[in-house]
């Protein structure tokens, strides 16, 4: 595995060990955690946490009713399946959403092409394939996006990004990241607002590509 360099912070740790982080944010650091061995030890020392403060709150008393109906809950829970697995380049959790099939690609112009997992009301989360050498339009963010090198690198004015590094850029970013030479790269994109591209062209075709 290759050294990473760029790691999540430690708001976004805690709050996936809390359980309050979207869904699209949430794929993008469970595939980090499941490459980077800082950041998993980070979590499970909020996890550790989190069970401790859990331990010392205080009971509180629910009716017979919802006891009842907790516990016939936890009787229909099938038993735990295994982790999902590694599927070539892509960890655990982004094989477990593409169901163990090759991403269905589509083109986006000049070699660069998106696979779409997830798009819902709290944001979207998408694999972006960029060929060596290709640079990806002038953006900025109305919100955060979170994005996991998978294969390749790229670069931009925050540093190179090499495979399981994450680029957490918020709406203070504005960037052109640029893929790095050799093989195509492939990321792991999560956003929670539309970018905000400079371009006309892209601007225009936005809608479309759901961007």
């Amino acid at each position: 595995m290759a050294e990473i360099h760029h790691h999540l912070t430690e708001p976004q740790i805690a709050a996936y060990a809390s359980g309050a982080l979207p869904y699209p944010f949430a794929m993008v650091v469970a595939a980090h955690v499941s490459m980077c061995a800082e950041c998993r030890a980070r979590l499970g020392a909020h996890e550790v946490l989190g069970g401790a403060v859990m331990e010392v709150l205080p009971a509180e008393t629910v009716s017979d009713d919802l006891k009842d109906s907790i516990l016939a809950q936890l009787d229909d829970t099938p038993p735990d399946e295994p982790a999902p697995r590694r599927n070539g380049i892509y960890p655990g959790p982004v094989a477990e959403a593409l169901h163990g099939e090759a991403p269905k690609w589509r083109a986006l112009g000049r070699g660069t092409k998106q696979a779409i997992l997830h798009q819902g009301p709290n944001g979207s989360v998408r694999l972006l394939y960029i060929p060596a050498g290709q640079a990806v339009p002038d953006h900025g963010h109305n919100g955060l996006e979170l994005t996991l090198v998978l294969q390749g690198s790229f670069a931009d004015a925050d540093g190179t990004f090499g495979v399981g590094d994450v680029e957490v850029a918020d709406d203070a970013v504005e960037h052109t990241p640029v893929a790095g030479e050799g093989m195509p790269c492939i990321c792991l994109a999560a956003t929670d607002a539309p970018l905000k591209f400079s371009g006309f062209v892209p601007r225009m075709l936005q809608p479309i590509f759901r961007i």
